[in-house]
């Protein structure tokens, strides 16, 4: 199956590790798929998406990434990491007003000297692409071509950075002589779940791919989980039909909302850094993972032996919270 044209900008493959400590108390064997070994400034698993998404932008002549997301957007700064690699120039409209101090992903974005939009969370949440457009055509009046990223770089182009990962994990199952029976992600925007989902319905339906929504719930994602696949299979497979089982979400791992925070999952946290030496972030893998396990200790995967959670980075977004942590 032939993808579309992408940059090679990743440290890839990323390496799988087992779990042990974990494994032998669930009684299952747990691994995790480390894309949070991508890179350092576009660590993650948004670089896989960009690959694909910013060769578009080149094809198109574009100078300048125009994208969005929260103060300390692991995709904004991706973003505007990958445009200063490329030479081009970003610009990011971002959800709330500058932090004093600068930290985290905020100051990473400051360091690359990007222009930066800041927009009040209720303006952001419903104006964020009008503004985005309107900052497209100022660029474009100026005789600056700009491209268009949406949220978390979660469109079609997008989400061929996890089919290839998936095709990816295939290769690493034979070279690790195993086979994964359930592969489980964080759900954000959708674009991540959605190219998993992709690769499995290409080769075959191998595996059980399941998402975690960290905001909202599976009523929000589904429908654009859905389209986001059914757009990429008219473009690659068009006879491949999506059955209603393709898209398998378990809900009820939002806590407060989108980057905020309970104690539980930050005290979850701690205690993976403890047990396993492995740092989750308080956005998308520590809710992920934390209702992952919970799941396990329900028995609601008592069918699933051998699992794959896919840690997607965020590292910089722990330092914001340190404040909310009970060290």
């Amino acid at each position: 199956m032939n993808l579309p044209k992408r940059l090679h900008l990743a440290h890839l493959p990323t390496p799988i590790q087992h779990l042990e400590r974990l494994s032998k108390k669930h009684n299952k064997d747990i691994y995790l798929k480390r894309d949070d070994h991508t890179g350092i400034e576009f660590s993650g698993n948004k670089v896989r998406k960009l690959e694909f998404a910013v060769q578009e932008a080149l094809d198109q002549q574009a100078e300048v990434l125009i994208t969005c997301g929260g103060l300390q957007s692991n995709h904004a700064r991706a973003t505007a990491a990958v445009a200063r690699r490329l030479g081009l120039d970003c610009h990011l409209v971002l959800r709330g007003t500058p932090e004093l101090p600068d930290h985290g992903n905020l100051l990473l974005d400051l360091l690359m000297d990007v222009n930066i939009t800041y927009m009040e969370p209720e303006d952001f949440n419903e104006h964020h692409m009008e503004m985005m457009r309107a900052l497209k055509a100022e660029y474009e009046a100026s005789g600056k071509v700009a491209y268009l990223l949406p949220m978390g770089a979660s469109n079609a182009i997008g989400s061929f950075g996890y089919m290839a990962a998936y095709e990816e994990i295939l290769l690493q199952e034979i070279n690790m002589e195993t086979n994964f029976d359930t592969i489980v992600c964080a759900v954000g925007s959708g674009g991540t779940h959605a190219g998993l989902v992709l690769g499995n319905l290409i080769h075959g339906n191998k595996h059980r791919v399941i998402g975690i929504p960290i905001a909202d719930d599976s009523t929000v994602f589904k429908p654009i989980v859905h389209s986001l696949v059914e757009e990429c299979l008219h473009r690659i497979s068009p006879e491949t039909e999506i059955p209603g089982d393709a898209l398998e979400f378990l809900d009820g791992y939002a806590g407060r909302g989108y980057a905020l925070n309970t104690p539980e999952e930050l005290e979850f946290i701690h205690q993976l850094a403890t047990s396993e030496g492995v740092i989750l972030d308080p956005v998308y893998t520590g809710k992920s993972f934390r209702g992952l396990m919970t799941e396990i200790e329900k028995g609601t995967l008592s069918d699933s032996e051998k699992i794959l959670f896919i840690h997607t980075g965020g590292l910089y977004g722990l330092f914001p919270k340190a404040s909310e942590f009970d060290l």
